[in-house]
């Protein structure tokens, strides 16, 4: 499978997770599948280059890729895996795409996710907006109705107006009411509390794509003879 048909793959994912969120059991199952997706999108990214450059390197992952370019002490191709490395973390220094590389990072070492919470939100928020959980029982995992979610939500609304309410008066920012307020699948991960997983992969899909075309555009530079 190419590149682009993984990333369409990963579009697929993310409408699949937006359809069934606040959900946990499947906006888990699909944002997992989701970061092997972005996983098999960076291994392409570097067998690409591996080809390009003619490293042979028998297990691809970029890492190995740069060992071997040392190893043969082929400069444009540390080169390529020096401008990737820069590259990435640039990419990935706000909130969102922060998220996703943390989060996959944890799934690679852990081969899971960290505990999805559903939790009600500003459906427009601002910074320093808080979030809070539900206190719903599930069902191996999943939710045992949808009722059952409407019901916890009109009961936590009040007090949670109430506290975001007097947060934003104090911002001078406006206030929200029941309408304006929406329940998400959220995680949290090391430098991350509660970050909601539909908007995370929505909003990474443009960071894959421009580090797929980045990098085509770095290869072909560097092997251009």
């Amino acid at each position: 499978m190419n590149i682009e048909e993984l990333i369409t793959r990963c579009e697929a994912c993310v409408k699949q997770i937006r359809q069934y969120d606040p959900e946990p059991y499947y906006v888990g199952y699909f944002f997992a599948e989701y970061l092997t997706l972005v996983n098999n999108i960076v291994v392409g990214i570097f067998e690409e280059a591996d080809r390009d450059f003619g490293l042979f390197v028998s297990e691809i992952s970029e890492q190995g890729f740069y060992k071997k370019a040392k190893a043969k002490d082929d400069k444009k191709a540390i080169e390529f895996s020096e401008w990737y490395s820069i590259t990435y973390a640039k990419e990935h220094q706000s909130l969102y795409p922060n998220f996703v590389s943390q989060i996959r990072h944890y799934q690679n070492k852990f081969g899971r996710l960290s505990e999805i919470k559903i939790m009600i939100r500003a459906l427009d928020g601002y910074e320093g907006d808080m979030k809070q959980q539900l206190g719903i029982n599930l069902r191996h995992g999943k939710l045992r109705s949808r009722d059952e979610l409407y019901v916890e939500i009109k009961r936590q609304l009040p007090v949670f107006l109430q506290v975001i309410n007097q947060k934003r008066d104090k911002k001078a920012e406006p206030k929200i009411t029941k309408e304006q307020i929406v329940a998400s699948a959220c995680l949290g991960v090391e430098d991350h509390e509660d970050i909601e997983i539909a908007r995370a992969a929505e909003v990474y899909i443009p960071v894959l794509k421009r580090l797929v075309e980045e990098s085509r555009k770095m290869i072909g530079q560097l092997t251009r003879v």
